[in-house]
């Protein structure tokens, strides 16, 4: 394996960033929003409707693929306007060819990249950090999304781009003989929004014409940029809000059947959940006796390394301004990991019983409160959860805060402390740094992480580079760590190549990364070089080839597999990937990933397909499969996750979706069948099955039978808006 590069090589790196990033922003368009003297029939129907003729439409839409720079290849008019309590936005996409309008499902944030769909972005603080999205497609589908720190991407995921947010709103969209339009009507107490009766926010439109694999922009982006980019969006004036406070209730009765083996019982359960404007900024919610039964079945994963997996927060009441409150690296150091609160030690589901959170903004502070109570459970006893966090706006894409994170219970006290910030460099120049301290009884030294970071992202270039260090005495027991006490420094440079013509490819980005862990001690733990080169088509194909070094140490021998263990040794390898993804524009698409070469001594392969389909608006589905073969000195296994996922959307309100996944290698099979009919945001009706079987449940005396758990519940909720 190449030599691994000093740590202290990616410093130099990011001071580099620093000379580079000072790129300032190109011009943007401007616009009006209008004042309505009647409130629009919402039907999707724009331009027949008298409400919006005397409304002047925003277009001049500018690709950014395939052709970057160039206008639209159909024209699109948006339509803003409000009413005293309701912002309405009214989208009309000409299309001369409206037999070819790629359709996807119309489940509540259904994705929209793989069909025809529009959606917007709204910096109501004009702060060019934090927004709002919302979109639709052709057929109505409710899509939104918050935006914090611009949706910050990192190495491997986008954590400031929270998709599982909700709001209250609606839609209603419409296909015709030129085209599609839609019809969206946003209350503003579903926004937060500063002083002032008259305002100027930053937005931006983009559109997708799937058939042609085109994304356009109103407000003209860099090709490397996207929606999220709010920097670079647009203004629109003139847009008169409501000062008033509002007040939502939302009681939810639920009942349960579990059956698990001889064990059979019934519960009944009613809670409650609050939210009151306190200002058009400020928002406080109530929870009482919470209950997230209706939250989707985590996706399986197997763990083929010694380092903890990380499943992603999926409950509704902790998604609202997520991105305020994080702190670290994702999936790697999370400072607070909301997860943490109502699961016990063991994995166990505890009662939530009450919680209270304040976020929103005072002036150019950004603050956020959070204080939960999890139940008892056995012998395990009540904790109190306390979050404390503030972020003070600097401008330029720049800000600093503070985070206090504490866990109480009689058996200790526990607390996390961090400072972080993040330096706007122009427009393509970023530095970010955290620092923190855990307080853990019984802990007194080596309990400090930290992190600095840079990021670099012109039209042709992408370098990033971070130094991470976390002490072996480290905890965030509110938090989220993959692995502890380490140094790692990891880097990327890519370059990405637009060649005007070579067979129809729209893009190739050849690209390097870096990763190396230490021990305190110096001590390799892993290392990582990866050589790649993408291949996007302009038909939507996407094809990757690549070679990795890889470098692992083993102080302590660890079981990989039920009775293969990895002995204690340096272990060096060589591997190969490659992958190819077909249109997901079509009716059925597939996605294919292979990886072959050395593990720990011995050799693997890993084959992972999916096989998806597109029905319309109404049917989706999709088959996986990943398989892994391991022959390594200490033993031969092979581990296999099959999944199969299939949704139907009566409206786009009513669906029914099923998750059926099974684990070879452990007999599981598990199923999660959910029936919802939504009133609005994550409120309404939902009817949800679970059973999860186990062929082999091993005790201390070794095997011991199968076991079964079915479950069934009914939850129903609505929102009552007091005023």
């Amino acid at each position: 394996m190449p030599r691994f590069l000093p740590w202290a090589l990616p410093i130099r790196f990011l001071v580099l960033l620093v000379v580079l990033g000072s790129l300032g922003a190109q011009g943007a368009p401007t616009g009006r929003a209008h004042p309505l003297e009647q409130a629009p029939v919402l039907d999707g129907v724009v331009l027949a409707d008298d409400a919006w003729r005397t409304v002047e439409p925003l277009t001049g839409f500018v690709q950014i693929q395939p052709q970057a720079g160039a206008p639209a290849s159909e024209r699109t008019e948006v339509f803003l306007g409000f009413t005293d309590d309701v912002l309405y936005v009214g989208v009309v996409c000409h299309d001369r060819s409206p037999e070819a309008i790629v359709v996807s499902d119309t489940r509540r944030d259904s994705g929209l990249d793989d069909a025809d769909s529009f959606r917007l972005v709204f910096d109501t603080f004009l702060d060019r950090q934090t927004g709002f999205v919302f979109g639709t497609n052709p057929a109505g589908v409710q899509y939104d999304a918050q935006i914090d720190f611009e949706g910050t991407r990192t190495f491997r995921s986008m954590p400031g781009f929270n998709q599982d947010w909700d709001a209250v709103w609606d839609v209603r969209a419409r296909v015709s003989e030129t085209g599609w339009s839609a019809e969206m009507a946003i209350p503003f107490s579903s926004l937060r929004y500063g002083d002032g009766n008259v305002q100027s926010w930053g937005v931006n439109f983009e559109r997708v014409i799937r058939r042609h694999n085109e994304i356009a922009f109103w407000a003209p982006l860099p090709h490397q940029f996207g929606l999220e980019r709010i920097a670079l969006a647009g203004t629109v004036e003139g847009i008169a809000v409501p000062a008033h406070r509002s007040l939502a209730v939302t009681p939810y009765a639920l009942g349960r059947r579990i059956d698990h083996g001889d064990a059979h019982g019934d519960e009944q359960e009613l809670g409650v959940d609050l939210k009151y404007s306190i200002t058009p900024s400020l928002t406080l919610d109530l929870t009482y006796n919470t209950d997230f039964a209706q939250v989707e079945a985590d996706e399986q994963q197997v763990n083929l390394d010694r380092f903890s997996l990380f499943f992603p927060e999926k409950r509704p009441f902790f998604l609202e301004n997520a991105g305020l409150f994080t702190v670290g690296e994702p999936s790697e150091v999370e400072l607070f990991f909301s997860r943490r609160i109502g699961i016990g030690r063991n994995g166990q589901r505890l009662p939530v019983d009450a919680g209270a959170r304040l976020s929103g903004k005072v002036g150019s502070t950004h603050i956020g409160v959070l204080r939960m109570r999890a139940g008892e459970l056995g012998e395990m006893p009540a904790d109190d959860f306390s979050v404390v966090r503030m972020r003070q706006s600097l401008g330029e894409r720049s800000a600093a805060g503070l985070l206090v994170v504490g866990r109480d219970n009689p058996d200790h006290d526990h607390r996390t402390y961090a400072v972080d910030g993040r330096w706007g460099i122009g427009a393509v120049g970023r530095i970010e740094a955290f620092v923190a301290q855990t307080d853990t009884p019984g802990i007194d030294d080596e309990d400090r992480a930290f992190r600095f970071a840079g990021n670099y992202e012109s039209v042709t270039w992408t370098a990033r580079g971070s130094v991470t260090e976390v002490g072996r005495g480290f905890n965030p027991e509110v938090g989220f760590l993959a692995r502890r006490d380490y140094r790692k420094v990891e880097g990327y440079l890519g370059r990405r190549v637009r060649p005007r013509s070579l067979w129809g490819l729209l893009q190739m980005v050849p690209h390097v990364t870096y990763r190396r862990f230490t021990k305190s001690d110096g001590y390799l733990e892993t290392g990582y070089l990866h050589l790649d080169n993408t291949w996007q088509w302009k038909n939507g194909i996407f094809a990757f080839t690549a070679v990795n070094w890889t470098e692992e140490g083993v102080r302590e021998p660890f079981e990989i597999a039920r009775g293969v263990t990895v002995p204690v040794g340096r272990y060096k390898h060589k591997e190969l990937m490659t992958g190819v993804n077909t249109n997901p524009g079509r009716r059925f698409y597939s996605n294919t990933f292979i990886r072959a070469g050395g593990a720990f001594g011995g050799e693997q392969v890993t084959v992972s397909s999916s096989l998806n389909y597109r029905g319309g608006d109404a049917l989706g589905a999709a088959l996986s499969v990943q398989h892994s073969d391991y022959r390594l000195p200490g033993g031969d296994f092979d581990v296999t996750l099959s999944q199969v996922r299939v949704s139907y959307s009566f409206t786009p309100k009513i669906s029914l979706q099923a998750l059926v996944q099974h684990n070879a290698q452990d007999d599981v099979l598990a199923t999660n069948v959910r029936f919802a009919w939504l009133q609005s945001a994550s409120a309404g009706l939902y009817l949800v099955y679970n059973e999860t079987e186990t062929e082999r449940v091993f005790g201390r005396s070794g095997f011991a039978g199968s076991q079964r758990q079915r479950e069934v519940i009914l939850k129903y909720s609505y929102i009552f808006d007091v005023f």
